[in-house]
């Protein structure tokens, strides 16, 4: 028997290691581990775990029609999986396992010890690119290096990908008899295990749904994506950041389905269609820099010295961040949408994660954990990266004299005040003029409901700056 394991890949469509077990007669089982406790440990948002489960239980059942069977293990942490996966593949007669790579350096370091584990019954480990268009280590400089500035990456995968192309693999053909499926809901041990499993109906599961978010972009915003994307009261963007990184869609996908509307695969900003393209060349940087720079996984900075930084981790000052309440409006809106929605536009993230560690100098690890643990989109490639990006010490980061300012990133972004009303209910009856900067109104009103700003964005830009020049003498 051939057994598929599923993990951040939960789709049937282009999906490799499915594709490659379910070639030839031989009977295939799929499998997905439950591990709450390295869950946990990895900062999982619960949000996230019930949009997984919620994926997990629509594809037990679709591989289920198929004559499939989905076994689930619940396993706590990842030192345990060799063992429990050896068991598994002994008491089913597995000969053969089917993967796709994982990334992170946690899950791979699991990996190898389960190719040790198995190798000892004689089952053969395969592993296969299932996470990025072109997998880690094809985009390389002509030394052989990681490129660690996004603008030669981005043109040298894109004459990559033209020189090699790439496959969509179909859904696999009904294999036998369809099987009963459990839904998880009515299996008690996972209830137990991860509590409360009612997925959140602002985003439904299943491929069909991430299709049709991706067509519907593709149809509508995609041609003024570079437009309408900074702005987050507008429907500007695609949404599919959750689907892609449970695996219910993949890239491939989405870039096959970009050359389908447009006719072609865009190559420059000149371009309609490209802007949306490089978001997701972006997403690939960040993956294979992941792989390749394993401390990146570490809690450590791409730039080794800046883990000489003065960060501070004053417990009020990130409170108040987490909080919303920093007395800054469109940081405050953002930082309420996610803990209300598991999401957060892009923009507004680059916003918060700037505020946080350029006008509170708070060390960056401190708000990639709390993004992880809110979001339901986490990934630790695209959240570290940003976050590295926005603090100064990662790959192609900002110059560190470049600060986000609040007020005017807000005043440009949200002229209206349309995102922040939504989400500040203090300020919902505020004049435009004033959502900004609303201390004054709301003092002429004799209103105190808002706080006041934490800091002067002024002297804090200032604190940043020497912060980074302290580094060069």
């Amino acid at each position: 028997m051939k057994l598929v394991w599923l993990r951040n890949d939960l789709r049937l469509a282009d999906n490799p290691a499915l594709r490659h077990a379910c070639a030839g007669d031989e009977p295939v089982a799929a499998l997905f581990i439950i591990s709450p406790t390295q869950w946990r440990q990895h900062k999982m948002a619960p949000i996230r775990q019930r949009f997984m489960l919620a994926q997990v239980d629509v594809l037990g059942r679709e591989l289920a029609a198929l004559g499939i069977p989905l076994h689930l293990l619940r396993v706590e942490t990842f030192a345990e999986v060799p063992a429990a996966l050896a068991n598994l593949c002994r008491e089913q007669g597995v000969t053969q396992l089917y993967a796709n790579q994982a990334i992170e350096i946690d899950e791979q370091r699991r990996d190898h010890a389960v190719s040790a584990a198995l190798a000892e019954q004689a089952v053969g480990c395969h592993w296969l690119n299932g996470c990025c268009v072109l997998p880690p280590g094809r985009v390389l400089t002509g030394s052989g290096e990681m490129f660690k500035v996004f603008t030669p990456f981005s043109r040298a995968w894109l004459k990559a990908l033209d020189e090699e192309g790439f496959v969509i693999h179909r859904a696999p053909a009904p294999r036998g008899e369809p099987l009963p499926w459990q839904p998880l809901a009515e299996r008690a041990w996972v209830d137990e295990a991860l509590g409360e499993l009612t997925p959140d109906p602002r985003w439904p599961v299943g491929e069909a749904e991430a299709r049709r978010r991706l067509n519907d972009f593709l149809e509508q915003a995609v041609l003024d994506y570079g437009e309408t994307r900074d702005f987050p009261a507008i429907a500007g963007t695609s949404v599919l950041s959750p689907y892609l990184a449970a695996g219910i869609i993949s890239p491939r996908q989405c870039v096959a389905a970009l050359q389908q509307r447009l006719g072609y695969r865009p190559q420059s900003k000149a371009q309609p269609g490209f802007v949306w393209l490089n978001e997701l060349i972006w997403r690939e940087f960040y993956r294979h820099l992941l792989v390749l720079i394993p401390t990146l996984s570490m809690n450590r900075p791409f730039k080794p010295e800046t883990a000489a930084l003065p960060w501070s981790w004053d417990p009020d000052a990130f409170a108040a961040w987490c909080q919303g309440r920093t007395g800054y409006p469109i940081v405050d809106a953002a930082m309420r949408c996610l803990n209300t929605t598991g999401w957060m536009h892009n923009r507004l993230r680059m916003i918060v994660a700037s505020f946080l560690t350029k006008d509170l100098h708070i060390h960056w690890r401190l708000g990639e954990d709390y993004f992880m643990s809110r979001l339901i989109d986490g990934d630790l490639a695209a959240n570290n990266g940003g976050w590295q990006w926005a603090a100064g010490t990662g790959a192609d980061a900002a110059p560190y004299f470049r600060v986000f300012n609040p007020t005017t990133q807000g005043q440009r972004f949200d002229p209206q005040g349309e995102f922040i009303r939504t989400w500040v209910t203090e300020l919902a009856d505020i004049p435009a003029a004033y959502v900004h900067q609303p201390h004054d109104w709301l003092r002429f009103k004799g209103r105190q409901e808002y706080p006041a700003p934490m800091v002067d964005h002024a002297v804090a830009r200032v604190r940043a700056i020497e912060m980074f020049r302290s580094l060069e003498k």
